[in-house]
């Protein structure tokens, strides 16, 4: 039964992604039955939402916004205790044969836990295979989402068989679509068979099991916001099976920026993210299917969702050449890229912002197809992470479809360099101090701090000015007026977050429990990205922390978020 109260908007979210979580037995990774166990907190805690990162299945690389399938979840997340045909002493076994201790591994390694968790989806699945039995449930469930579900496994055994998800490098005998299905006719049908279903099965439990998870979790009052990346991986079902939706001789990304200063290539020409760019008038003929099908299979698992890179439907910034070249371009001039080229450079898609006339067809665009994310969403709260470089149309756009939008609180600033009062953001607003790309608020204050009185204090000294000024503390021009990260700057912090005027504060799980440690770092690979664990189950936090909770519980009531 639908909880009554779902429908009020004022909340107060964390942000903690699934992989992050900890309990016994979850071979090092978090889980859907660690997910129920930080449903239970917020309900306890009055925390309104539990906002997510992307759950598709990733590849190699690991980032949850690389995913090889648009719909299809990630099968790491399941929990395998669940599942009848996946015996507990077979977990605690290859536990112990790999060397997995879920109680202090202080990072996800995707190696193992690929390996222990696939073998045993494996095992399982020789299980269910053997029975011959009619599961009805099963059987509903690939009826059901055959669209999406029959290309997809195809695509995931060819990726099984090669060893990779990069189609191109595919053997000739399978690397197009056509080529692909008339090889898997020449395979044995039982071999095929057996292959296809194994892969459906295991997205039938992974459905399953975050679909009872949407359903626990309204039934306590807490929400569940997932995260829908503006594009798809380029080594994708979708992509392969698919093409017909995506422009795949331009590669998505954003502008330059110096922020990331020790990083030539995006300094000179930009990020450089390698997804497809959409044919919006091909997808406009079919209307929008594909879009409508990934929302809607979005809003299977979540109650709100916030769409990361919003301004990529208004206009993206475009590079014609695939990421892997990237290194051929830096240093090089526009002409010298140019004869590499054959003309194009990297520009907005499909025009730029430079008439007014191309202004109000982006803008014109925008507002179409986010109309169709929002007829997909039906009930389903839409918010739209529009942070970067932000064309003065888009926010006054959103606000006009009712789309919350991002404020970062120390970012916004008024003319007279004075941060925007909490009180003065509208009510369709999304309030925060960081994104999953940023610091948390400890390590934030605390780099400002260690910044000062080196080459960059007058930067630190605005940035520690900026906070304080949201947050009602003291400030000045000299290092002398801010204190050290302690109780009386994080409550402070938090209080003006949780009283701003936004429908939706958000903090990270690393601000409450006062970690400086990041879940990424954009324009890196590997190293400690995506494998953020919490140091300890939730019923093992330690008690200073619990009274934290507390403390931040008698806000929420406070501040009417509860």
């Amino acid at each position: 039964m639908a909880n009554a109260r779902m429908d009020r908007l004022r909340r107060l979210g964390i942000l903690i992604p699934v992989f992050s979580l900890r309990r016994d037995n979850d071979l090092g990774i978090g889980d859907t039955r660690a997910l129920l166990e930080m449903i239970k907190w917020a309900a306890a805690n009055k925390v309104g939402f539990l906002q997510l990162l992307p759950i598709n299945e990733t590849g190699a690389d690991n980032s949850p916004y690389n995913a090889i399938s648009s719909v299809a979840l990630d099968p790491l997340l399941i929990d395998l205790e669940a599942i009848p045909e996946i015996e507990a002493s077979d977990i605690k076994s290859i536990a112990k044969e790999l060397g997995i201790d879920s109680n202090t591994e202080n990072l996800v390694d995707y190696e193992t836990v690929r390996t222990a968790k696939w073998g045993l989806l494996a095992k399982g699945f020789d299980a269910f295979w053997a029975t011959e039995l009619l599961n009805t449930e099963f059987d509903a469930f690939c009826i059901e989402e055959a669209e999406w579900l029959v290309p997809y496994c195809k695509f995931r055994w060819l990726m099984e068989i090669s060893g990779t998800e990069e189609w191109e490098l595919w053997p000739e005998q399978y690397n197009t679509p056509g080529d692909a299905e008339t090889y898997l006719t020449t395979l044995p049908v039982e071999e095929v068979e057996r292959n296809l279903t194994f892969f459906a099965w295991v997205q039938w439990h992974a459905f399953t099991q975050w679909r009872k998870l949407r359903d626990y979790a309204q039934e306590h009052d807490v929400k569940l916001m997932g995260d829908i990346p503006i594009g798809i991986s380029y080594s994708s079902a979708d992509v392969f099976f698919e093409p017909e939706w995506f422009d795949l001789t331009l590669s998505g990304g954003s502008p330059p920026e110096t922020v990331f200063k020790d990083d030539a290539f995006a300094c000179q020409w930009g990020q450089n993210w390698g997804i497809p760019i959409y044919r919006w008038d091909v997808l406009e003929q079919n209307d929008f299917s594909w879009w409508r099908r990934r929302i809607e299979k979005l809003t299977d698992i979540f109650h709100i969702f916030r769409i990361d890179h919003i301004l990529g439907f208004y206009r993206i910034y475009s590079f014609p050449w695939r990421p892997r070249r990237n290194e051929e371009f830096v240093g090089l001039s526009e002409k010298q890229a140019k004869d590499i080229t054959g003309g194009p450079l990297p520009e907005f898609f499909p025009r730029s912002d430079d008439t007014d006339k191309n202004r109000a067809a982006n803008l014109a665009d925008g507002d179409k197809y986010l109309r169709v994310i929002q007829d997909a969403a039906g009930d389903g709260e839409v918010v739209g992470e529009d942070l970067g470089c932000v064309p003065d149309y888009v926010r006054p756009n959103m606000e006009d479809l009712g789309i919350a939008g991002f404020k970062v609180c120390h970012w916004e600033v008024r003319g007279h360099g004075e941060t925007v009062p909490g009180s003065d953001y509208p009510e369709c607003a999304f309030a925060t101090y960081a994104t999953h790309d940023h610091e948390s608020v400890p390590a934030m204050w605390n780099t400002l701090k260690g910044m000062l009185g080196g080459h960059d204090h007058d930067g630190a000294i605005r940035g520690l000015e900026l906070l304080s000024d949201f947050g009602g503390l003291p400030k000045g021009g000299s290092a002398d007026c801010y204190s050290d990260y302690g109780p009386v700057v994080k409550w402070a912090l938090f209080d003006r977050l949780l009283k701003s005027n936004a429908d939706y504060a958000s903090l990270m799980i690393t601000d409450i429990i006062d970690s400086t440690e990041r879940i990424n770092i954009p324009g890196t690979v590997g190293g400690k990205n995506w494998r953020f664990r919490l140091p300890w189950k939730l019923e093992d936090m330690p008690e200073p922390l619990q009274g934290e909770c507390s403390r931040l519980r008698e806000l929420i009531h406070i501040s009417g978020r509860g």
